[in-house]
């Protein structure tokens, strides 16, 4: 399984972490921007699923190409990424109303 969006993300979130609580913004430097970094994971995502919803369909029209275990495979990958991509947004939803609810 390909985590690359996902890391890429945790480092975003890391360096935002570390500029907010004052540290270095050296070690910040070299980041992505949050928001591209967000879209890249979920642009991913998608083209995972297209892929082996492709397959999927090219297995059931009776193309001889496609071998059933890969197909599986890739549905199945396509499946877990979308979970992991949902249990994301569920955390970005929380920080954000978590820092709504703070009083300053």
């Amino acid at each position: 399984m390909d985590t690359k969006g996902i890391e890429q993300m945790l480092s975003v979130l890391r360096t935002t972490a570390t500029q907010a609580s004052g540290k270095s913004a050296e070690s910040a430097a070299g980041s992505t921007d949050f928001s591209e970094a967000l879209k890249n994971s979920i642009d991913k995502v998608n083209q995972t699923q297209k892929s082996a919803n492709e397959m999927a369909e090219k297995l059931a029209a009776g193309d001889s190409s496609q071998n059933l275990h890969e197909v599986m495979i890739a549905l199945q990958t396509a499946s877990v990424s979308f979970q992991e991509m949902v249990q994301v947004r569920n955390k970005l939803v929380t920080a954000y109303q978590d820092m709504m609810n703070m009083q300053v």
